[in-house]
């Protein structure tokens, strides 16, 4: 009498394939095709099934697992990148990923039976207790605090405020914004050199009443040596800078030419 084998329950040809190799402890990288499609068909013959289409795809996969088989045999193929082709590389591929997926929903469930375990209760807190607050004692909050001890604490709060002062920048006052109007103080200067056909510099300048003053009409002269209205002279080092209108008949007026950037 023969004697009943029980198979295990696979969900597929790619599970059961990786079975096998689990089994025989090989490399999936290098399957040895010969041995796993030997014990893959002995599984097939001993399937009992009236499934077709589950049947089927383990036929497939029987098939493809002879089809390498032979291609195994023969000479390997080279690919344009003179590299030989490995005929088992795409079942390898298929195998991976299946496993990665498989691992991936033992993950899954784990997960989903942990969260089962997992109990919430809505809070049932009568609303009278919610809005309860203790009332405060006074006498308990001040104990022995007395109007000396607090008077100590306001001088020492006070002695913090006058700390944290910075003893030089506290001294600083406020920094105002010091404006001269550009069109103005052309005009000054044009008068002033119009009403002298010769100045110094020096006299022009004590005419100012502030170091903003003094730049600006500095770039004014400037401006007018190189539209070609004034003349600068100088004798000798740190000696006085004469300046000279070029035209005394022609007073100096602002024209288009005459802008300071």
């Amino acid at each position: 009498m023969a004697i009943p084998v029980k198979l295990e329950a696979f969900e597929g040809p790619l599970d059961l394939l990786l079975h096998l190799i689990e089994k025989n402890k090989v490399d999936i990288y290098d399957i040895p095709i010969v041995e796993i499609t030997n014990q893959y068909l002995d599984y097939i013959r001993n399937m009992q099934t009236q499934d077709m289409n589950v049947m089927s795809e383990f036929l497939v996969m029987a098939a493809t697992l002879i089809d390498i088989k032979c291609k195994m045999l023969l000479p390997k193929e080279v690919n344009e990148e003179g590299e030989e082709e490995d005929p088992r590389a795409e079942l390898v591929q298929k195998l991976l990923e299946y496993k990665m997926f498989k691992y991936m929903s033992y993950e899954l469930k784990d997960r989903q039976m942990d969260a089962q375990k997992a109990l919430y209760k809505q809070p049932t807190i009568p609303e009278e207790i919610l809005n309860y607050r203790e009332p405060v004692n006074y006498e308990e909050l001040v104990g022995d605090v007395t109007l000396q001890k607090l008077n100590e604490i306001y001088k020492e709060m006070l002695k913090r405020q006058v700390d944290r002062v910075d003893p030089i920048r506290s001294k600083f006052g406020n920094l105002e914004k010091d404006e001269v109007p550009l069109e103005d103080k052309q005009k000054f200067i044009f008068q002033y050199l119009n009403e002298h056909e010769q100045c110094s510099f020096r006299e022009l300048l004590e005419k100012q009443h502030s170091k903003l003053e003094i730049i600006v009409s500095f770039l004014v002269v400037l401006e007018l040596m190189k539209v070609g209205k004034i003349l600068i002279e100088q004798d000798e080092l740190f000696d006085d800078i004469m300046i000279t209108r070029v035209n005394a008949k022609e007073p100096i007026t602002l024209d288009e030419d005459f802008a300071i950037m």
